[in-house]
């Protein structure tokens, strides 16, 4: 769900947030706060979604989600803990689909020397009738 988020009175940006109905759902998985309270789960596991289905860098998130190391600090922590497998499995479980779960956030970059692979006959080359298919 795509919120607009305020600093004030002005608007900030336009950003992703978990909807409040979601995060309903998801709350019971969370580890219980020792001492000090989280900052707002709402924010922080938005800014995760945002960066993993962005394959963004850390520090390429938006402001809106807050610092990244908050950001990449609670990712890390809770997949330590299980916390991501837990709602992957609940929620697996209440749409009454198989124990398995895929996710794939495949994402390939070439490097700038790829480009010079064929020239150098590096790579092997596509006959005519292979480009045309």
């Amino acid at each position: 769900m795509i919120h607009r988020l305020t600093n004030g009175g002005e608007a900030v940006s336009e950003v992703f947030l978990l909807s409040e109905r979601q995060m309903e759902r998801i709350e019971p998985f969370f580890p219980l706060a020792h001492g000090v309270p989280r900052v707002d789960d709402r924010r922080v596991l938005s800014g995760i979604v945002y960066v993993i289905r962005n394959g963004l860098q850390w520090k390429d998130a938006p402001k809106a989600y807050g610092p990244h190391k908050t950001l990449y600090n609670r990712f890390i922590r809770w997949s330590r803990l299980g916390v991501f497998d837990r709602i992957f499995v609940a929620l697996t479980e209440q749409a009454g689909r198989s124990k398995r779960l895929m996710i794939d956030a495949t994402h390939l970059k070439a490097h700038r020397t790829a480009a010079s692979l064929l020239k150098k006959g590096l790579f092997p080359a596509i006959s005519d009738g292979q480009k045309a298919a």
